[in-house]
């Protein structure tokens, strides 16, 4: 009875597990269809483009140079009698200050000859105007007796006027060797040498010291050709900064002199003339721009209008990636017309409000659906 019992139950069981797991099953299968479908497009972050208005900036290097090297030399011949105490290697002097004598006693006696015989001259030639006078008063009075230039002692008043010429000549040569016993600074300067010393006799023309002139100074800057496009117009007395960075390091500004014409055959690059006023600050306060010093100049270039400033890593190949309307992908092919640190300036290829991808997918095909992450402004980028 047991055993029948059995036989009855475990088969009633199992149907209605197997009835129950097939509900299950139905149920599921049910759910499986009511789902929505997965969105498998991948996401981007974008930025919405806004073309700007840039100021391009210039940045080359160069060395401070003299705006010019004197080579002096002794103007008159004789001895030494004294010399400025800055008259020495690394000494400064102002323009028109007294760097050494020579003596003068000789100059000052061919001076006192000169003004002598420019009086005796001047003599002359009244002695002989007065007899020319006495021969017109008496030409006058026979008027109808023939008179030679030679009665009118015209060429004798000539000859006196020659010698009065001639004296003062003189005297203005005497007094100019008079004044160049004085050697006195052309201009502001730095002094580089100096090879006379008190007593020394000197020859006229004798090299006797070699000056830098410090009024101004000046740096050759050399622009490349890429840069060369974008130098301001016009270029002369474009305002410059200056700057050393080092341990002392210092700012000072400058301007634009001219360009020097040519391009290097070398190195294929033009170059700027910077110039800077008073480098060694003789008279003003600051920092000295000493000559020799390597330094960085900067100044303002062109301005560009409606150019997009992007991360270099934004482009690849000339190409940038944006999405359109229909939330695709889309290659656009850029002109790159300026590299500035980690940007680009762009100036075709783009347009405003354009979405450009900032994150592209691991692999971007031209039309791929996508879609957005926050929007954020091209500002953002700068």
């Amino acid at each position: 009875m047991k055993a029948l019992f059995v036989k009855i139950l475990v088969p009633i069981g199992i149907f209605i597990i197997g009835a129950l797991g097939f509900s299950l099953i139905k149920a599921s299968a049910a759910d499986d269809g009511e789902k929505k479908p997965v969105d498998t497009r991948p996401t981007v972050s974008v930025s919405t483009l806004k073309a700007v208005e840039h100021q391009v900036v210039l940045t080359s290097f160069g060395e401070v140079k003299p705006l010019e090297t004197t080579r002096l030399a002794a103007q008159v011949s004789g001895e030494v009698m004294s010399w400025h105490k800055n008259f020495v290697a690394g000494g400064l002097v102002k323009r028109g200050e007294v760097l050494f004598t020579i003596e003068k006693d000789n100059y000052q006696a061919a001076l006192l000859q000169a003004e002598a015989a420019l009086t005796s001259a001047q003599a002359a030639l009244i002695e002989e105007q007065a007899k020319a006078q006495v021969a017109e008063d008496e030409a006058k009075r026979f008027p109808n007796k023939p008179r030679t230039d030679l009665f009118l002692r015209k060429p004798q008043v000539l000859s006196a006027q020659a010698q009065v010429k001639s004296a003062q000549a003189a005297l203005m040569r005497a007094q100019r060797d008079l004044a160049d016993c004085e050697v006195k600074a052309p201009y502001d300067a730095l002094i580089i040498s100096r090879d006379i010393g008190v007593g020394q006799f000197v020859n006229k023309g004798t090299q006797v010291a070699q000056l830098n002139n410090i009024e101004t100074a000046e740096i050759i800057v050399p622009i490349a050709g890429f840069d060369s496009l974008f130098l301001p117009s016009p270029l002369a007395e474009t305002p410059v900064n200056i700057s050393y960075k080092g341990v002392n390091g210092f700012a000072r500004q400058g301007k634009i002199a001219r360009d020097l014409g040519i391009i290097d055959s070398a190195t294929r690059m033009s170059h700027i003339v910077v110039q800077v006023d008073d480098p060694y600050n003789l008279k003003s306060q600051g920092s000295d721009l000493k000559f020799g010093k390597y330094v960085e100049v900067s100044f303002s270039g062109q301005q560009l209008s409606q150019v997009f400033k992007l991360p270099q890593e934004l482009v690849n190949n000339r190409t940038v990636w944006v999405v359109d309307n229909e939330q695709k992908l889309q290659a656009k092919e850029v002109n790159i017309l300026r590299s500035e640190g980690a940007f680009f300036l762009i100036d075709k290829g783009l347009t405003n409000d354009e979405k450009l991808v900032l994150t592209l997918p691991e692999y971007p095909q031209q039309g791929m659906a996508v879609k957005l992450a926050a929007s954020k402004s091209s500002e953002a980028l700068k």
